[in-house]
């Protein structure tokens, strides 16, 4: 399709609000369990504001299950990633723009300007590219300028497909059980650096999506 060409044009403008209504029925779909986010009412309340960390594999209905005092997402700058920013607007949410690959340190300095703002903060750290599920070290750095929690985010379901995609990404099927689990905000300690934060930050991932699993299995499901 040629960038800028009618065909393009159409597709930003069709797609968005289609792709919002399937996220939107899918997510209506699922017998769903929102875990842990009640914990973070209280600082909600007390007007902190946080950083999310969920897997790039796992985002599709992730906006969905978000409760708090709203959000800016930090989505690719490609082609691809200007069709999610708008999936998300019609859900609400603006996107910051850029990766590791294109207009990172761009994009990192909005970040740092929005952690003043009372906006939170949203984050695949393995994406755009992967590897999957390993962290990229920028969120620690932003947590640690920000000053901001890190929250891990994981969203399992009983029924669905997984694309043959770096991530693996998953599309939920619908009339399945969802369990979506936010973990407590992870905080760089004193004197730890960005990357021993970053590893405890991808240990508490991965520990949160086993839990999510466990939930579902408790339901007598395993997670796809």
């Amino acid at each position: 399709m040629k960038k800028g060409g009618l065909g393009e044009r159409l597709l930003l403008a069709v797609a968005p609000p289609l792709a919002a209504t399937i996220i939107r029925l899918l997510y209506a779909s699922q017998r769903r369990e929102i875990v842990g986010q009640e914990g973070l009412e209280p600082l909600w309340a007390a007007g902190e504001r946080l950083i999310y960390a969920f897997w790039h594999d796992q985002l599709l209905l992730m906006i969905n299950s978000y409760r708090g005092p709203g959000a800016r997402i930090l989505i690719s700058a490609s082609r691809d990633g200007e069709l999610i920013a708008r999936v998300m607007r019609c859900f609400g949410y603006d996107a910051v723009r850029g990766s590791s690959n294109r207009q990172g340190r761009a994009a990192f300095r909005e970040l740092v300007a929005l952690g003043k703002e009372p906006f939170e903060l949203a984050i695949t750290p393995d994406g755009p590219k992967g590897p999957r599920h390993q962290l990229k070290p920028g969120i620690a750095e932003l947590a640690r300028l920000t000053g901001r929690g890190v929250v891990p985010v994981s969203f399992v379901c009983s029924r669905g497909h997984r694309f043959a995609s770096w991530d693996r990404f998953l599309l939920p099927y619908p009339f399945g059980r969802a369990v979506f689990l936010y973990g407590a905000p992870l905080r760089p300690a004193e004197r730890e650096g960005s990357e021993a934060f970053a590893a405890r930050v991808e240990a508490a991932l991965i520990d949160n999506e086993a839990r999510a699993r466990a939930c579902l299995e408790a339901h007598g499901v395993s997670a796809v």
